[in-house]
């Protein structure tokens, strides 16, 4: 939404308050919220260590790598840095389990708005 609303604010809608709100939205993201962490993983106070991220989640080959890594409850062996995880629930509850692709996972969607709108 962050990026939507920038890019309003540059068709002239409501300039000052859509970026106003874009900001608040990406500094969110990046620990500004009642958690006090970041939401971009390798980034900022206490971020994921967890995404639900088959690539990330794997060890080096030539380990296997099956539904043993994906339960497995330790961090990521490969650090995915700069993707943005699901984040938390409407109550601002998030647990950093990948397991719970929802909260966890590292989609390209709102990577993809999330990156853009960051790089402005």
């Amino acid at each position: 939404m962050g990026l939507i609303a920038l890019m309003a604010a540059d068709l002239g809608i409501n300039p000052q308050q859509y970026r106003c709100w874009a900001m608040s939205q990406f500094h969110y993201a990046l620990g500004n919220n009642p958690q006090n962490r970041s939401y971009v993983v390798g980034f900022g106070n206490n971020p994921p260590q967890r995404p639900h991220h088959r690539s990330s989640s794997c060890p080096m080959i030539p380990a296997p790598c099956g539904w043993d890594e994906q339960t497995n409850t330790g961090p990521n062996p490969h650090v995915l840095y700069g993707a943005l995880v699901g984040g938390p629930d409407q109550s601002d509850v998030y647990v950093d389990d990948r397991k719970d692709y929802v909260k966890n996972e590292v989609a390209c969607d709102y990577n993809a708005a999330f990156q853009s709108g960051i790089a402005g």
